[in-house]
Parts: structure tokens; sequence; C-alpha cells
């Protein structure tokens, strides 16, 4: 049985409240592992992803906020890992966060510079009371030194007391099982589950792969550009490169596949038939 995991964003909004109630209900068949729930930079979902976690785990979902530390105090991480405590958390998503636009370097940074800094702050807090995830960069993350640096990062990650790990989306499978390789080497034995985001949407998958330093294989991007505005015709294709995006990491030994479903059911569901899963 395939382990999925499934990610969603705290909804701004009532109706979109009241739609991602709907969303998680369609996506209740997949009998998700847990549902991460983001957290915005510089905590500014916090009460959004509290709220939503809550909503979660009173429905009966392992629901695993995410934590960002950027910007953030030692006591302000103390205090949101003891309202988790109490509302029933058992697994975190430690990640640095990326600074808000517009901020400065210095005491910007806050008393946390890297998740390794959040990881091993939580372990010393709360010992082993969370399961920690944390995030893997297998194309090394945008700003990173080099590919080393990247790595050597990550490997502090889990040394600090990570428990696994959830990758930035890809569609290079190559550099995942490369990535992982090259972390095993280095002692690495938790699993690297690959973050996958369906394609359902051209001009907003190639902003936010931009955006976030993602490589679009040139085949990939070129045919996208080609099929314009065709909704459908963009979907199907969509969902051909990443079924078998997601069989070959599968057959090469991915340990599950944690699902970006930006608070839609169908492309999910959609890609999860086509696995047969």
């Amino acid at each position: 049985m395939t382990l999925l995991s499934l990610e969603f964003f705290p909804p701004k909004t009532p109706e979109g409240a009241l739609k991602l109630v709907a969303v998680r209900n369609e996506l209740k068949v997949l009998q998700p592992a847990f549902c991460s729930v983001t957290f915005g930079a510089g905590g500014s979902t916090q009460d959004g992803t509290l709220q939503t976690v809550r909503a979660m785990l009173a429905e009966g979902i392992d629901a695993a906020p995410h934590l960002s530390c950027v910007g953030a105090s030692s006591d302000s991480v103390a205090d949101l890992l003891a309202q988790y405590d109490a509302a029933g958390v058992k697994r975190i998503v430690a990640l640095r966060g990326d600074l808000p636009s517009g901020w400065g370097g210095g005491s910007a940074m806050g008393e946390f510079r890297y998740a390794s800094d959040l990881v091993r702050f939580i372990r010393e807090r709360t010992g082993r009371r969370f399961h920690l995830e944390v995030a893997a960069y297998p194309e090394t993350h945008p700003q990173a030194k080099s590919p080393q640096a990247d790595l050597e990062a990550f490997v502090t990650k889990i040394r600090a007391g990570a428990d696994s790990a959830i990758t930035q989306m890809f569609f290079n499978a190559d550099a995942y099982f490369r990535f992982v390789d090259d972390a095993r080497k280095l002692g690495v034995e938790v699993p690297v589950v690959p973050g996958i985001m369906p394609i359902t949407n051209s001009a907003g998958l190639l902003r936010f792969a931009d955006n976030c330093g993602t490589e679009i294989p040139r085949w990939i991007r070129l045919r996208l550009l080609a099929l314009g505005e065709d909704k459908a015709a963009i979907e199907a294709f969509g969902l051909d490169v990443v079924s078998d995006l997601c069989r070959r990491l599968l057959e090469g030994g991915a340990p599950g596949l944690h699902l970006y479903t930006m608070n839609q059911a169908a492309p999910s569901l959609t890609l999860c038939r086509r696995l047969g899963i």
C-alpha cells in the first residue's frame, strides 16, 4: 500500500473554510497518513493554521502544522508548541520559512537562523513528543551557496532530530534519486518523501516553479506553452506527466507520496486513480 500524505493551506475567508471541509471529505477516500497545513512567511497565517489543524483533528484527521521560525523568538515558538500540544498535534513540519517581501537582514531573521535550529529547539523543549518533518530540495534550495552546502544543511536538520523529510516539488526523478543517494552516503537513514504537484494550470505552475527554483524540463515547458489556455488538454497532459513521475519514484523505492493539493480534491483523486491507489 502506498503511503500518502496531503498538504493544504489555511483558508482566508469563511467561504474558503467551508470549501476546504468539502475537499477534505472528498479526499478521505485516499486514507492519508496525515495532512499538513502551511504556515505563511513570518507566521502570517499562524491563526489560520491553528484553526485549520484543530478542525482536522476534530474530524479524526492526523493534522501536521507547518511551523516556520524566520522572524520568530524562542518564546513565541515555545508558546505555539504548547498550543499544538494542547490541541493534540503529534506531527510538525519544521521549516526555516521564507522572508516576507520587504524584510531586511540581520535582526529580521529572529532567534532562529536555520531550520536545524528550530528542530534542535523543539527537541530540547519537547523531547520526542512530536514527529518532526523537514524540507528537502532535490534540485537545491534557490538560496543555497552550492548543492553540497544544501545537502550538508539537510543532513544537519536530520542530525538535529528530524524524523523524516518531504521534498519541494520536482519533475525530474533522477534528481530525487541522486539526492537520496547522496544523503544516504552521509548517514541519513530517515524517509525522504517526494512532494508531488499535480499539473492543472500552465501559467501558475511555471510561475511557481520559477519562484521556488524548481526545474521544469524543457519538453514539458514547451508542451504546456503550446497548449495555451486549453484547460482540458493541460490537465490531460499534466496527468500523464505526473503519474509517470510517481510510478518511477515508487518503483525506484520512494517511501510514499506527499501531494500538494492546493485545496482542491479532483487533481489528487484523479492522479491516485490513475496510479491505482
